[in-house]
């Protein structure tokens, strides 16, 4: 499944052009490495998050292509969530 799909689905990015967007920022990492919006995911891969000054870590548990909304959250498990000062 393709990043910014898996960010959709999963509700971690609300829209799928968002997602799109702030992968070609380089905010988003895949195993370590700046990822595309279509980069391929598998199930546990770690993903990495930049949102504002949070450094959000999640690793993959499932991919399904539609999920209900209460049901987003089993697609991820958060490994990390980091807050950075600004000076």
């Amino acid at each position: 499944m393709r990043l910014d799909k898996f960010l959709k689905v999963s509700r971690l990015i609300r829209r799928r052009t968002l997602a799109k967007q702030v992968a070609d920022q380089g905010r988003i990492q895949v195993n370590g490495q700046v990822a595309k919006p279509g980069t391929r995911l598998v199930v546990g891969d770690e993903v990495k998050i930049q949102f504002g000054q949070t450094l959000l870590t999640v690793e993959i548990v499932e991919l399904k292509d539609h999920v209900r909304r209460e049901e987003a959250e089993q697609l991820y498990r958060v490994v990390q969530e980091e807050r950075t000062e600004t000076k």
